[in-house]
């Protein structure tokens, strides 16, 4: 079963029956799911500054909508970790600089979406190893789900060539511009439950990098944002 046919169960009543009818409902988070096939989701926080790299999603969203033949749902969605709604979305984003500390309520729900195929991308702004989003971030997985959870993905991980082609992952201009560790990270990792990667770790700040009015892409020699495309095909499709 893929994550999309997994989460067209829940959208279905066949699992997580009350989240879904929550989900399902139009009012629920402005229209109905069933009429996309992708929406991003982004998680919001207690403890620290989840509203970062305003301009990603929707630079995201327009990489779908030009590669891909998917329904995508052009505006962002943003919905508390503590909220049982989260459990019944294809795709959620949690980032941020400071500290990553969930209260019981997310961290439960954490847990559960991972656990029956959700699928998040975590990303530290600050692009550093050593940074309190980092360290905070992975004490956090380690207590959900095991101090060896968090591995590096093999540059040969289907993650890379779910759509286009990469040899490992692209690097960042903020990866060195003086701030956090000033090192080219050469990995990506993740948490993988029964084969599926359900979290998406970078150190590699993707979000500032796709924080660009998305308009300004015609003057990029190269779309930096095809690696967004990959992400979303593989966190539908495996």
């Amino acid at each position: 079963m893929t994550r999309a046919e997994f989460l067209r169960l829940m959208l279905a009543g066949t699992l997580l029956a009350p989240v879904a009818r929550v989900a399902a409902q139009p009012s629920a988070l402005g229209s109905q799911p069933s009429v996309y096939d992708f929406w991003f989701t982004r998680l919001m926080y207690e403890s620290g500054d989840w509203d970062v790299d305003q301009r990603m999603p929707s630079n995201l969203l327009d990489a779908l909508i030009q590669y891909t033949t998917l329904r995508v749902d052009p505006k962002e969605r943003v919905l508390p970790l503590a909220d049982a709604r989260m459990l019944t979305q294809p795709f959620c984003y949690l980032a941020g600089h400071k500290l990553v500390e969930f209260n019981p309520d997310e961290r439960r729900n954490f847990e559960r979406y991972v656990r029956n195929g959700g699928f998040v991308l975590v990303d530290d702004c600050n692009h550093d190893i050593d940074g309190l989003f980092a360290k905070s971030f992975e004490r956090e997985m380690a207590s959900i789900f095991g101090a060896d959870a968090l591995k590096k993905l093999p540059k040969k991980h289907p993650l890379f060539d779910a759509f286009f082609k990469f040899d490992g992952p692209p690097n960042t201009a903020f990866e060195l511009n003086g701030w956090g560790d000033d090192i080219v990270h050469e990995y990506l990792k993740g948490i993988e439950v029964g084969g599926r990667l359900g979290v998406l770790y970078s150190n590699k700040d993707y979000g500032c990098e796709w924080d660009y009015d998305w308009r300004n892409k015609r003057f990029l020699a190269e779309d930096n944002t095809k690696f967004a495309v990959n992400i979303a095909i593989y966190a539908l499709t495996a």
